[in-house]
């Protein structure tokens, strides 16, 4: 039988796993949008705003723009929830800990695939709690999992950016809905058994999660869950305490005590601190370039296939597949940001400033895939999309990984559930725009998105910025450590 040493080794790599089919199964499937979409139509959601107009030689056309803007309304308001909810359900989880989260987060998940499975063409308005209780929930469930980081400490960004990454591949279980409806197998069915899948959560929940949080750095002796031995457990505080110890490197054994907390910067230093501020911009603009992105998918397929139904379930299948690479994508950039750890930092620089100057490289890539992605969407070309679907997915694993991964190193853990609601808070206001931009291509435009994507890529260039200020605050850092030696050479740094 395994001691209690090897059952805790057990136990970690079990809750990894499981956290990680988690995320890829159920987590992000509302960003499958485009796939539920022509399942939805198929089955007449929302038919009786399409109407009969006449073309320009005569003939009867079948207008659906209507149709095609509750769609997307649908979208832009599941994905809003999605983020802004995070803002008080990240406050939640920093006071109440993994458990109540994860709790109301199964309960939301399970109440939206109920409403999904029972509604029908006469009920679609149903679809507009349905889809907003699966995002809110989903998140919850990235939430909750990423700090399993924690237990794997030189591989924590790596891990962050996995469980990332996985959260956008989630969104093709919408495909495997759309495959099971074509062979056959109801909307309902498959919407009753993810309901039903609610068991599985309790009982990770329940055995192989913490009842509060996982601390960081990770404490000698800590364990969670059903063990043989006791349970080490650390209040915010203390948690704190040991995050700034380690933050200054005090290398002796330091006591726990008033002093210790009070050097960790404050909720509200964080929020006005300039790294928040450009990171807020680094997310926000590229995160509403795939927000509408996925969102008016189905039209922009249509228009380039001149409406072509074959044609745009082709398409609407290659862009769900390229999303099952994000947790193939997505560790890339946790190498990148983890590609410093196990080496030798020189003289004075601490464990979050080399944290911080490996975040750069990783934050301009992000910057630049984005730039790229904007610049193929823009393009009316419709064999270009298959490049526009990898660069999508690449980004958005990248995106989302890198954002999660760099407020855990540049910002305390005991803030970081209130930080990152905050932030997907804020971004979720900007990614509202996507509606009007939505109705201003299908209004003013002509149905003709180009200067809507011109005005998105040019927008995009702002996320440079973010990276920029990072390795200037290093500079200085670094510029900082050498003016002592040349001044006051006896003193130690």
């Amino acid at each position: 039988m395994l001691g209690c040493k090897g059952e805790a080794v057990v136990r970690r790599w079990l809750t990894l796993v499981t956290g990680l089919l988690e995320c890829l199964c159920f987590a992000g499937v509302v960003f499958g949008w485009a796939s539920l979409v022509f399942v939805l139509k198929t089955e007449g959601y929302f038919s009786y705003l399409c109407v009969n107009t006449t073309g320009v030689n005569g003939t009867q056309l079948l207008d659906c723009s209507a149709q095609d803007e509750q769609f997307s309304l649908i979208f832009t308001i599941a994905s809003f929830m999605n983020n802004f909810l995070l803002l008080p359900n990240g406050f939640l989880f920093d006071r109440f800990g993994t458990m109540v989260a994860r709790l109301l987060g199964i309960s939301m998940y399970t109440s939206g695939a109920l409403f999904v499975a029972f509604s029908s063409s006469a009920l679609s308005v149903l679809l507009f709690p349905a889809l907003s209780c699966i995002s809110v929930g989903g998140i919850l469930f990235l939430v909750t999992n990423m700090q399993i980081g924690n237990l794997f400490g030189s591989a924590r960004s790596t891990i962050i950016t996995l469980y990332n990454g996985a959260f956008d591949s989630s969104s093709a279980l919408f495909l495997i809905i759309k495959l099971l409806f074509e062979a056959g197998i109801s909307l309902r069915a498959s919407f009753l058994f993810l309901a039903a899948c609610g068991i599985i959560h309790l009982v990770r929940t329940f055995l192989l999660l913490p009842r509060t949080h996982i601390p960081y750095p990770l404490p000698e002796g800590y364990t969670y869950g059903i063990n043989c031995g006791q349970t080490k457990t650390f209040s915010p505080e203390q948690t704190a305490a040991i995050a700034s110890v380690q933050s200054d490197d005090v290398m002796q054994e330091t006591p726990f005590n008033k002093e210790s907390v009070e050097k960790v910067a404050t909720f509200w230093e964080c929020f006005l601190s300039k790294f928040f501020l450009w990171h807020l911009v680094w997310l926000s603009v590229m995160q509403l370039r795939h927000y509408l992105f996925i969102g008016t998918l189905n039209p922009m397929l249509q228009r380039l296939t001149q409406g072509e139904p074959s044609l745009v379930s082709t398409y609407t299948n290659a862009f769900a597949v390229t999303q099952l690479c994000g947790v193939l994508c997505a560790p890339w950039n946790g190498l990148i940001m983890d590609r410093h750890k196990g080496k030798p930092r020189a003289t004075g620089v601490s464990e979050k400033e080399a944290d911080l100057r490996a975040s750069v490289l990783s934050l301009t890539l992000t910057a630049l895939q984005c730039v790229l992605f904007s610049i193929c969407a823009s393009t009316p070309f419709l064999s270009l999309q298959y490049l526009t679907f990898v660069l999508q997915v690449l980004n958005r694993s990248f995106l989302y990984g890198g954002n999660a991964a760099f407020i855990s190193i540049a910002f305390p853990p005991c803030h970081f559930g209130k930080l990152y609601g905050m932030i997907m808070a804020l971004s979720a206001v900007v990614a509202l725009l996507q509606y009007p931009c939505f109705t201003l291509v299908k209004g003013v435009l002509g149905g003709d998105p180009l200067y809507v994507n011109i005005a998105l890529t040019l927008l995009s260039l702002l996320a440079f910025i973010h990276p920029v200020c990072v390795y200037l605050h290093c500079c200085g850092l670094a510029a900082q450590r050498g003016k002592p030696k040349d001044t006051l050479p006896s003193r130690s740094s």
